[in-house]
């Protein structure tokens, strides 16, 4: 699997999880789906921020739409943090999911959009068969580490 399809599916497994979460009533559940949700998005940050757009930032065509990715998990990191830290039962926190799912979209709309596709013409064959396995080695050994 190349980092881009790593990646595709992360997003697609982190939209499930949305389309639980939103609907879920029981605080026990929300709480239960949110941590698997942070987890998923935690891991997939750190492989993309230091695997992957360290790469892309050194070539020019990609430069700024990585610094921009960088900025965008800033601010998923900070809806986290604060979602993190308030009952899951409360009206703000609905409101947050909210705002947390329409950063993270326009974070995946962009990134397929337009990352991926200058990336495939900025990487070289070499470049993105070793990104893909030291993407797919770190999160593997990340999850590994969660769980246990």
């Amino acid at each position: 699997m190349d980092a881009f399809e790593l990646l595709k599916n992360d997003h697609a497994k982190v939209a499930s999880l949305f389309d639980q979460l939103e609907p879920a009533t029981d605080a026990t559940t929300r709480q239960q789906l949110f941590a698997q949700l942070k987890q998923e998005l935690d891991v997939h940050a750190h492989i993309e921020e230091t695997i992957l757009y360290p790469a892309l930032k050194q070539a020019a065509e990609t430069r700024e739409i990585t610094e921009e990715a960088y900025e965008e998990h800033q601010e998923v990191k900070d809806l986290l943090a604060e979602l993190s830290a308030m009952p899951a039962d409360s009206e703000e926190w609905d409101d947050l999911i909210v705002e947390l799912r329409e950063n993270v979209e326009h974070h995946v709309e962009e990134e397929e959009g337009e990352m991926f596709t200058h990336a495939r013409t900025v990487l070289s064959e070499q470049q993105l068969n070793d990104i893909s396995a030291r993407m797919s080695a770190e999160k593997q050994q990340k999850q590994k580490a969660a769980a246990s």
